[in-house]
């Protein structure tokens, strides 16, 4: 790469990537500080969930872009938005300008996402395509837990508006440096083959995004009648965008019959989905409650998120080269991890012992570091042909859909225990427990899902 000048190319990419990864994990670690200046305690799980929304929607939309635009304005666009979101963010006057900010980040650092994978297979030899990839997995990795680390110390000895300072830089280098960077007729020249372009999922991705909004707003004032209806509309809706997605095979985002609990692609699309959404409360509100109840400080919970997603990195890379006949024992073993590190926070973080809650973040990220490429493979693997490469996009997808419902159904908790009132001594004892006890039963039934996979042979 350095000798064919290729080098400076991949590095940009890697910059998008690193950009969007680490302001998605940053959040937490400023969510204290920013609480505390802006108020709005209620909205705090809007953070996170309006920012999937916005990542999802552009990372559905940035890779068909390319068809009608070149690659090196559609990287110039994205950045430009990423850097506005990430300035209306570090100037907001209040929470609501604050979350339309996020969602205008979302938007952004989801379409540079996706053009980095569009970028590889245009700009690059497909026989380095693989190192390429595992290249930019470990620098997804030094990103989330760089993101808390950042935020902790800009907030600690700056100010938390930096931390979203910091990316509005980042974005304007970006967007610039595409101009310098992406050259030649792949990245300048848009992408038209002569064939119909699929249509785009509006209806589908529209419905979502209200769904994930409804469940939100069903925990921003908790009245039994009131915020029962909202998180039914909400789940309703999620059930109508699968449907929808279902009548658009050539544009979908999932694999057909999802949630079919009879395959090893649905027990494995059931288990991405119940862990993504059963493990979004330390990440949303850890922080918040460990800083508010026990005087913890900022940068201490940087470490203890860091320490997770470290977890993530070094176990995926442990078990990269087991052999096949152990891969449903792994997935397995990670799934029991993840339960139990959910489990654990129920009772480590109302006590505050830091020690036991690092324990139980590194069991939570060491899990999911072993079961998720072999998890994923699985789902690849038995998808029919024809859809295998839309089952492989649909593991981050459901991702981003899980910790969009998480985070908003994490407000609902967080409300109903007392912060809908602000932030107290007893709100915040009531709710440290509640938070991780409400969504165990979705743990359980992600380690189901994880048992009902068939050994690799029959997969």
């Amino acid at each position: 790469m350095w000798a064919s000048g290729d080098l400076a190319r991949f590095c940009f990419i890697c910059l998008g990537i690193l950009l969007h990864a680490t302001n998605e994990t940053m959040v937490a670690t400023v969510m204290p500080a920013m609480v505390g200046d802006l108020s709005g305690v209620e909205l705090v799980g809007w953070s996170l969930a309006v920012y999937e929304i916005g990542a999802i929607t552009a990372g559905a939309a940035a890779g068909r872009m390319t068809s009608y635009v070149s690659l090196r304005t559609n990287m110039v666009v994205a950045a430009l938005l990423y850097s506005a979101g990430a300035l209306i963010c570090a100037a907001a006057p209040s929470m609501p300008v604050f979350l339309g900010g996020r969602i205008v980040e979302g938007l952004g650092g989801g379409a540079l996402v996706s053009l980095a994978f569009v970028s590889v297979e245009r700009l690059f030899p497909k026989k380095i395509w693989p190192q390429l990839f595992g290249v930019i997995s470990a620098i997804w990795g030094v990103a989330a837990f760089s993101g808390p680390m950042l935020g902790a110390l800009l907030s600690e000895h700056l100010s938390w508006r930096w931390a979203f300072g910091v990316f509005v830089i980042g974005g304007l280098v970006a967007a610039l440096a595409s101009l310098f960077v992406l050259r030649g007729p792949a990245a300048t020249r848009r992408r038209s083959d002569g064939a119909a372009l699929p249509r785009f999922p509006v209806a589908a991705l529209a419905v979502m995004a209200a769904s994930v909004v409804l469940i939100a707003l069903a925990g921003v004032r908790v009245e039994p009648l009131r915020s029962s209806l909202l998180l039914a509309a909400g789940l309703a809706g999620i059930a109508v965008f699968f449907m929808l997605d279902a009548k658009l095979p050539a544009a979908r985002l999932f694999p057909s019959r999802p949630f079919d609990l009879r395959t090893p692609l649905g027990n494995g699309l059931v288990m991405v989905a119940t862990f993504s959404i059963a493990t979004c409360s330390f990440g949303v509100y850890g922080p918040l409650l460990l800083t508010s109840l026990h005087g913890i400080s900022v940068l201490t919970t940087g470490y203890i998120i860091a320490a997770e997603s470290i977890a993530w990195s070094i176990l995926s890379i442990m078990v990269a080269n087991a052999p096949p006949r152990r891969e449903r024992s792994l997935v397995l073993a990670g799934a029991l991890m993840i339960a139990g590190g959910v489990a654990g926070f129920a009772w480590t973080v109302p006590a505050g012992n830091i020690p036991l809650i690092l324990a139980c973040a590194v069991l939570q990220g060491g899990g999911f570091g072993i079961a998720w490429p072999f998890v994923t493979r699985i789902i690849v693997a038995s998808a029919p042909a024809a859809e295998q490469t839309v089952a492989s996009s649909a593991v981050p997808t459901m991702q981003r859909i899980g910790y969009a419902v998480g985070a908003a159904s994490c407000g609902i908790v967080a409300n109903a225990g007392g912060f809908s009132q602000g932030l107290s001594g007893e709100a915040e004892a009531n709710v440290a427990a509640w938070l991780f006890l409400a969504f165990l039963p979705l743990a359980l039934l992600g380690c189901i899902a994880a048992w009902r996979l068939p050994p690799t042979s029959n997969a």
